[in-house]
């Protein structure tokens, strides 16, 4: 009897360890230098109401603004706030006691992409130049786990992206900046995305327009089925630092309904329906105090370290908004990432993070 139970402990123990995370797919998404303020408040009446960064005031109160703040924050990010906030995990209100913080002293995006990704903050790491990362991300060592060889990828706007994620050594496709898609059974939207490329420049120099970057993630998504997807939206940033709000509020609106898309695809494939956690963040915070500190970022901008986070899945308890917590930081998303999937990852740094427990299978 004694051998049988010890028998039965075993298998149970065994059973636990393999069906414990329903999680088998993981995607991130990253918005750039979105504002914590706008996530958990909505557009703000008073930088609505400077004609310095709005050109149709009238038109943005009607489509965004409410007095309740409540249905002000649902007018700009529907699918956070009656998705998310309903059946995931939201963290950044500081209002309400929630921190989160990026803990390198940078305060700019290639150091704030470096931590989210490697979990750890690079001290070394002073500026957005197109070096090649020493430091070897979550996603190029889960590619390299047993399952995800060939099952990883990464879309991005910004044409640093592929030097962040170092596409010369990670092994997987990274497609950023201006790039379009050669390579594999392309469809035709593929193709008709390659075409308009070329038909529609973007403002911006560095930066591709979302659009492209959304729908080639999407598509690819749709043809390669990867287990790791990451996909970097950058609009946000780049009309803040031009000091649109009103491009800046409309971007992060139509981001939204783009993650809503990705989610609502994610319900309704057999490959990810029920095993696949979305993961959302942003690089770096914004200022606040002058008005105009909104446009800008870096670490002489008070409070440009406060980022938020959200997540939803199948192994991460429907807590919603969450308030008074224990303060998180960027570094600890990598780690909570392969936790979730049920690995263990510590970046090779004194100053690693951890997972952050709230988010993980009990």
């Amino acid at each position: 009897m004694r051998y049988i139970l010890l028998l039965l402990s075993i298998l149970f123990f065994y059973t636990n360890s393999f069906t414990q995370n329903k999680t088998q797919n993981i995607v991130l998404i990253t918005l750039d230098g979105m504002r914590w303020q706008e996530v958990f408040g909505g557009a703000v009446d008073s930088l609505i109401n400077n004609k310095a960064y709005t050109e149709n005031p009238k038109e943005l109160f009607a489509e965004f603004y409410n007095e309740d703040i409540d249905k002000r924050r649902r007018n700009l990010m529907p699918f956070f706030w009656n998705v998310i906030a309903k059946d995931g995990q939201l963290y950044g209100n500081r209002w309400r006691g929630s921190e989160v913080d990026v803990a390198n002293s940078q305060w700019f995006s290639y150091p704030g992409y470096n931590e989210i990704l490697t979990g750890a903050a690079d001290p070394d790491i002073r500026s957005n130049k197109k070096i090649y990362n020493s430091n070897v991300t979550v996603l190029e060592w889960l590619a390299k786990q047993p399952g995800f060889e060939n099952k990883v990828a990464a879309f991005g706007s910004w044409d640093v992206i592929p030097y962040i994620i170092n596409d010369k050594r990670c092994g997987f496709p990274v497609n950023a900046g201006f790039d379009t898609v050669s390579t594999g059974n392309i469809s035709a939207r593929e193709h008709f995305l390659n075409d308009l490329m070329d038909e529609i420049p973007s403002p911006f120099s560095s930066v591709r327009l979302d659009a492209f970057t959304h729908h080639y993630a999407l598509e690819y998504m749709k043809r390669e089925k990867p287990r790791i997807l990451y996909i970097a939206y950058g609009e946000t940033e780049d009309f803040a630092h031009d000091g649109k709000y009103d491009y800046y509020l409309k971007s992060a609106n139509k981001t939204d309904k783009w993650i809503e898309s990705i989610w609502n695809y994610i319900q309704s494939d057999n490959f990810y329906r029920n095993k696949t956690t979305l993961f959302i963040t942003t690089d770096h915070g914004r200022g606040i105090s002058p008005m105009s500190a909104w446009t800008d970022h870096g670490s002489d901008v008070p409070h440009a370290s406060e980022i938020w986070c959200a997540v939803i899945g199948p192994d991460t308890k429907a807590l919603g908004e969450v308030v008074n917590s224990e303060p998180i930081f960027a570094k600890q998303f990598a780690p909570t990432l392969a936790g979730i999937l049920g690995f263990q990852y510590k970046a090779p740094s004194s100053d690693a993070g951890i997972p952050v427990k709230k988010m993980l299978h009990e």
